[in-house]
C-alpha cells in the first residue's frame, strides 16, 4: 500500500474539546494511549488501513492560513455532516458543493483551528 493515506494526526489546542468534537461529527472512539496529551482515533474502518491520533499542538498558532495537510473523510451523508459539525462548535470553511463525476465536498474548521473536508462519493 505505497502511496496511500495510513495515518492522520490532529493539532489540537484543547484535546477533550477535539475529542468530544470528533466523537460526536464521526462516531469515532478516541482513547489516551503512550505519551501525555496523546490519544489514538479508532474510526470505524473494518481493515484499520488508516489511523489517525489527537496530539497537543507543539506551538501556538499565530497568523492565519492552512498549516497542515487537509484530509477528506468519506461520508454517506454530507448534509447530517454539515449539521453534526455546527451543532458540535465546528463551522464551514468552504460550503457543499459539487465535484462532477466525483460526487458532494465540503471544507470545515475544526474546534482547534484544523480545516477537514468530507466528501459524499457518488
Amino acid at each position: 500500500m505505497a502511496n496511500q493515506i495510513r495515518h492522520f494526526d490532529i493539532s489540537c489546542d484543547d484535546i477533550e474539546r477535539a475529542k468530544k468534537f470528533y466523537e460526536a461529527v464521526f462516531g469515532w472512539r478516541i482513547e489516551a494511549w503512550g505519551p501525555p496529551n496523546y490519544y489514538l482515533i479508532f474510526p470505524d474502518f473494518p481493515d484499520r488501513t488508516i489511523t489517525g491520533d489527537l496530539r497537543a499542538r507543539e506551538e501556538p498558532l499565530s497568523g492565519a492560513g492552512l498549516r497542515a495537510f487537509a484530509c477528506t473523510f468519506g461520508v454517506s451523508d454530507l448534509d447530517a455532516t454539515i449539521k453534526a459539525v455546527r451543532a458540535n462548535g465546528g463551522s464551514i470553511a468552504v460550503p457543499k458543493h459539487k465535484l462532477e463525476g466525483i460526487g458532494e465536498l465540503a471544507y470545515f474548521t475544526d474546534t482547534e483551528g484544523n480545516r477537514f473536508a468530507a466528501m459524499k462519493y457518488y
